[in-house]
């Protein structure tokens, strides 16, 4: 393909993609330190530092991580080493490894090519690793033996098997699954640390999400959420008596988090208009306690003791930091500090939270990004870019560095959160459900109408990008509404509904029949939400990325709608560009390839727009 690399804006794009960027931050069980991930070297590493003020943070690891961030990872109940997973090339195959906190000697424990493994939690008494794998088919819960590295199977569910925890004495565990005809729904289950007595404990009712975030270390409650009504509420259930006490209001998004060390208060986090902000409920009464962190956007938070806890907090226009909080006097001071080399943070522009009507009326939000210093008269391109989900959703707070670069570089850019997005309570949610590409699409459409209204935009010189879902809808937009764009850029998309089910993982497949129904019975549908179908009909040009690993949106689904586009003799360097990413799976947090990502797109939309 052709490439250029002339930018135009005051961020050097090289520099921004390589700023350092941590991950998890997680406290040790004697939280004395936390462990977290960070690519200050240029790669991801394995990095501890004490919780006491003022600490330096120590590298573990010497290159023995992943190098794309799709697993986490847990520590030893003694806080002497980690357990984490690593892939190969992005190809999401973990196998379960341990690294000594000490030393940093990293020791494979699991081989098992052909399984996703992830590790969840390890026992009260310190010789078992809970993890989720589709080791035998469907995704399930094993207990890892830490010393003869052999698994036990601990649950055997048709459908998946999401998440789990120890209770604090190691005699149980809580995990979510779903046992209904409702493909929507999920309970909470209790069962014996061997696997045996299993038993539902909530469920709200048939179709509706309850999970587990936390077992308080008196092993009296877990931290739960349910979406029952409507919207996500935090509250808490007792394992004694089974009463459950839900302490957030019917009408916002609140997520449940956990308990502080001696299990009085809840950490739970306000999602309420695209926004995150951490809150503290008392377990005894219900009541919310009225914190005052500094100003951005609140999220992952764990506690460090009974009054203190760290919270990772951002704004549009600052870098995530690691701050810790405390309850007695909100004092809060800074543990990890935003980096930004050369680059003066003023030049980054903050965003504004708006909401356009969709072609049935359906008022759809968005954060829309204008470049810092418009000149009257002056029309500049603009982009509608699609999250990933199509379950997700931008946040207004967050700081993002793809919307800051292309601002930096004369594009408006509109993130939408169509119908499917999460963060609008569950009838939002479920409106892309059995319609995927449809009203959805028509919500960007209306997207790039909102745009053109704009007296700034240049309404001949629209491009859509996203990737995942969203690159699915790229596709779909690129082919079923051709009229709106100049360009658009489809990062690891779907173009093929049916042959993306048939090569998926058994839980993959199940949040597929959940969105889009039966693939057999609803097989016309998935056929008529498939771009690969409707290629004729493009008219803008294409950029196509795709990890050659992808495991979720595999490669096949970009070269299928490659070789349509030749059949129909699209030149490929004028009609179309193709890019193949090896060594790269479902995109990546390795900083060489986000610079490669980085540049491509911004090259591209340069030549084309």
């Amino acid at each position: 393909m052709v490439t250029s690399s002339r930018f135009f804006g005051s961020i050097p794009l090289e520099e921004l993609a390589g700023l350092p960027s941590f991950y998890l931050p997680t406290p040790s069980y004697d939280r004395k330190h936390i462990a977290y991930y960070w690519d200050k070297t240029g790669r991801l590493e394995l990095y501890v530092m004490a919780t006491t003020p003022g600490a330096s943070p120590r590298k573990v690891s010497d290159g023995q991580l992943p190098k794309a961030l799709h697993a986490g990872f847990c520590w030893t109940r003694d806080s002497k080493a980690i357990l984490y997973a690593k892939d190969t090339d992005g190809d999401e195959q973990h196998n379960i490894w341990r690294m000594n906190v000490e030393t940093g000697e990293a020791e494979q424990l699991t081989d098992n090519q052909k399984a996703q493994e992830y590790p969840v939690e390890v026992s009260p008494d310190n010789t078992k690793l809970l993890v989720g794998s589709n080791l035998r088919g469907q995704f399930n819960l094993y207990a890892l033996d830490l010393a003869t590295h052999e698994y036990t199977q601990l649950t055997d569910y048709a459908f998946p098997v999401f998440t789990g925890r120890w209770s604090p004495d190691g005699k149980q565990i809580t995990y979510v699954t779903n046992e209904t005809d409702n493909l929507k729904n999920s309970d909470v289950y209790l069962m014996n640390a061997d696997g045996s007595d299993k038993q539902r404990i909530i469920q709200m009712r048939v179709g509706s999400q309850e999970s587990i975030s936390d077992w308080s270390d008196d092993g009296c409650y877990l931290s739960v959420q349910t979406d029952a009504c409507g919207k996500h509420q935090i509250g808490v259930y007792e394992l004694a008596s089974g009463e459950l006490r839900w302490f957030s209001p019917e009408d916002r998004e609140i997520y449940a988090g956990p308990f502080s060390p001696d299990g009085k208060r809840v950490l739970g986090f306000d999602g309420e208009d695209a926004a995150l902000n951490a809150v503290v409920y008392e377990v005894a009464s219900g009541k919310r306690i009225d914190i005052e962190l500094p100003p951005g956007m609140s999220f992952n938070g764990s506690w460090l003791d009974n009054d203190r806890f760290i919270i990772n907090i951002m704004t549009p226009a600052t870098r995530p930091e690691l701050r810790d909080y405390r309850l007695t006097d909100g004092a809060s001071s800074v543990m990890l500090l935003a980096e930004y080399g050369s680059i003066d943070p003023k030049l980054f522009v903050n965003n504004e939270y708006i909401w356009y009507p969709s072609s049935d009326g359906l008022k759809i939000p968005a954060i829309l990004y204008r470049p810092r210093h418009l000149e009257p008269g002056k029309k500049y391109p603009a982009i509608v870019e699609v999250h990933g989900g199509p379950t997700g959703q931008f946040f207004r707070g967050s700081f993002d560095a793809y919307a800051q670069f292309l601002t930096d570089n004369g594009y408006i850019v509109l993130q939408p959160n169509p119908r499917g997005s999460t963060g609008y309570g569950v009838e939002f949610r479920d409106m892309a459900r059995n319609d995927w590409g449809g009203g959805d699409l028509e919500d960007i459409a209306a997207g790039a109408e909102y745009l053109k209204s704009l007296p700034e935009v240049d309404p001949s010189r629209l491009a859509v990008f996203g990737g995942s879902y969203g690159g699915y809808m790229i596709f779909m937009a690129m082919t079923k509404k051709p009229h709106l764009w100049k360009a658009g850029v489809a990062w690891v998309g779907i173009t093929d509904l049916l042959k993306l089910y048939a090569s998926s993982m058994e839980h993959f497949k199940y949040y597929l029949r959940e969105q889009m129904g039966d693939p057999e019975q609803n097989a016309d549908l998935w056929r008529d939400r498939s771009a690969v179908n409707f290629v004729q009909h493009m008219t803008g040009k294409l950029l196509i990325i795709h990890g050659v690993n992808d495991p979720r949106c595999p490669i096949e689904q970009a070269r299928i709608f490659r070789d349509r586009l030749l059949e129909l003799d699209k030149v490929e360097g004028k009609d179309f560009e193709y890019v193949e990413l090896g060594e790269e799976g479902h995109g990546s947090s390795d900083i060489q390839q986000k610079i490669r990502s980085y540049r491509l797109l911004v090259d591209f939309l340069q030549r084309s727009l």
